[in-house]
């Protein structure tokens, strides 16, 4: 997975025993946060047609605190476990669907969702989609009781320099919350099976290994991406250097409506 460059990219690195992809930016090679790539796509098609509704992009007087930003947010946020990989995820509506990357759950027969109040849930993989590496989860009514969908907004008018928050499981550590700005829009670059570029957000809100399938949100609290892979420095190093990259919410959107209709 490679971002145009005049120089020479550096071999893909695979990590945990696990297929993985690498997007690289200049000489930084890039890894995913969790997980190995997806496996075949997969989608309910007897599901009623969904319609994601996504929010106006907040006026620059209306944007609210982080901490409050924070607040709203975490009800909405899970761990995700499948098989030995672990991730992050949020809930989308309030039917109980949860949106994660493709890869954290790539060839898990059990998954299962740590919620905010600590609860442990099971879920089941609606649908996946490898060459944009999301996926969808179904946790059950009752469990949906206590997730809190979380408001979609929309990544098209990101600026460089929006505050932006990273909400996941980085290392297990749940219910974790980093604080950065928008780094770039529009950064090219290849995720999941897919060969073909696609445009990505660029983050300095700290990303590690478990945020994969998170959130991005803006100070609004509103979902702008799903945080999906970091840049690290050679072959032994997987931590954050301030370099993340998330797809971009507008784009999600259209996928996860594909999943569910």
């Amino acid at each position: 997975m490679t971002v145009t460059s005049p120089i020479t990219p550096p071999a893909v690195r695979p990590r945990a025993g696990r297929r993985r992809a690498g997007l690289v930016v200049g000489t930084l090679a890039l890894s995913l946060a969790a997980g190995g790539l997806a496996g075949a796509v997969t989608g309910s098609r007897d599901a009623a047609p969904v319609d994601l509704q996504q929010a106006a992009p907040p006026a620059a007087a209306a944007q609210g605190s982080i901490t409050a930003a924070a607040a709203s947010v975490l009800p909405g946020v899970v761990s995700v476990r499948a098989g030995r990989a672990t991730g992050s995820g949020f809930a989308i509506d309030e039917q109980g669907h949860v949106v994660t990357n493709a890869h954290v759950v790539e060839g898990a027969s059990d998954v299962s969702l740590v919620l905010s109040n600590g609860r442990t849930v099971d879920a089941r993989v609606v649908g996946a989609d490898d060459d944009n590496d999301l996926a969808v989860l179904q946790v059950s009514p009752s469990d949906a009781a206590g997730l809190r969908a979380l408001t979609l907004g929309r990544s098209a008018q990101l600026r460089v320099g929006d505050p932006v928050l990273a909400v996941g499981s980085p290392l297990g550590l749940e219910g974790t919350v980093t604080a950065g700005i928008v780094s770039a829009v529009n950064r090219q670059a290849r995720f999941g099976d897919n060969s073909t570029r696609q445009s990505a957000i660029q983050t300095d809100a700290a990303i590690n290994p478990g945020n994969s399938g998170g959130p991005l949100v803006n100070a609004a609290g509103q979902v702008v991406g799903v945080n999906t892979a970091i840049a690290t420095l050679g072959t032994t190093r997987s931590g954050n250097i301030g370099i993340g990259f998330a797809i971009p919410v507008d784009r999600m959107t259209t996928i996860v409506k594909n999943l569910l209709d």
